[in-house]
């Protein structure tokens, strides 16, 4: 078993910034992709960003450009940075951890609120 913890999350005005992090056990983190995703109440879990071992990124239409993940492999953690918040971002966030480019996600976290004020 592979244990995640987010931290990080909270209240921002729209407009501002917020970091996320999601600190990750085990000897192997640097051969994982890493995925954020989140979900608002009553709407579907959606994937966020995702970065590769080799520290590759995607992004998600609605987040490109103002979003960055990143990981630090000495710290065992992967990051979320958000800027430009919106209303719209408010959701809880969650990381996971995948072996492959691709396939499911076996590995999550609890998840972090982020709500964003108009």
């Amino acid at each position: 078993q592979v244990q995640l913890v987010e931290s990080g999350g909270g209240l921002v005005q729209a407009g501002g910034s917020l970091r996320v992090s999601c600190a990750a056990s085990g000897s192997r983190f640097s051969i994982y992709y890493m995925g954020w995703h989140r979900q608002a109440p009553g709407k579907q879990r959606e994937s966020v960003a995702i970065i590769t071992p080799t520290g590759s990124t995607n992004y998600a239409d609605s987040v490109k450009g103002r979003f960055t993940i990143s990981r630090d492999n000495d710290k065992n953690t992967v990051y979320l940075q958000m800027h430009s918040l919106k209303p719209e971002d408010t959701a809880v966030y969650y990381c996971a951890a995948r072996p492959y480019a691709v396939g499911s996600w076996p590995y999550w976290g609890q998840g972090t609120q982020v709500t964003v004020s108009s």
